[in-house]
């Protein structure tokens, strides 16, 4: 579905941030609110395999990036897909029209993972990672400036408005991200 200019007729967006953030649920939302694919990288990875075995410290898969960046190869191409993940780092730029970091307030972060039942260990350092806001860096750092969004993402409203702009957004994808 690329058109003949070589531009993809629908965008894809990446959605990233701390565990907690309110990433699948944000997801979740704005596909239905604009068709497109919500590709949540966690499921995928348990679906299909693409991973290299459990890391019982983190209490999670090791992710293979190379499996899951061909995995995702034809479809990103296509377009029209909401990438749901904590990591952003290893998918190749050119797959983006906007990268969405949600950020939470770090209080209402912790309750959230703490209701997960996340190890002390896996929340501290989920917690850590908001407060140096190290998944916005790593996006500022993999991706061009001018797709990269922060997002605040404490409560039901953040997400809705969020949604809102991004489906708007979308709606007239050729126009840069909201701000």
């Amino acid at each position: 579905m690329v058109q003949e200019n070589g531009k993809r007729k629908n965008p894809n967006i990446l959605v990233t941030g701390t565990p907690g953030t309110g990433k699948t649920t944000m997801c979740t939302t704005l596909a239905e609110a604009t068709q497109l694919r919500h590709i949540n990288i966690g499921e995928l990875v348990k679906e299909k395999n693409l991973h290299d075995g459990w890391d019982d410290e983190l209490d999670c898969y090791v992710l293979n990036e190379d499996l899951v960046c061909d995995e995702l190869e034809d479809a990103m191409e296509e377009g029209g897909n909401i990438v749901d993940y904590h990591g952003c780092d290893f998918f190749p730029e050119r797959w983006f029209d906007c990268v969405v970091v949600l950020q939470t307030d770090n209080t209402i972060l912790y309750d959230r993972l703490s209701r997960r039942g996340y190890k002390d260990s896996k929340l501290s350092n989920n917690i850590e990672c908001e407060i140096f806001q190290v998944l916005l860096e790593e996006a500022k750092e993999s991706y061009s400036e001018e797709k990269v969004i922060a997002l605040k993402s404490d409560n039901i409203e953040d997400i809705s408005r969020n949604v809102a702009s991004l489906t708007d957004w979308v709606r007239n994808w050729s126009l840069p991200p909201p701000a």
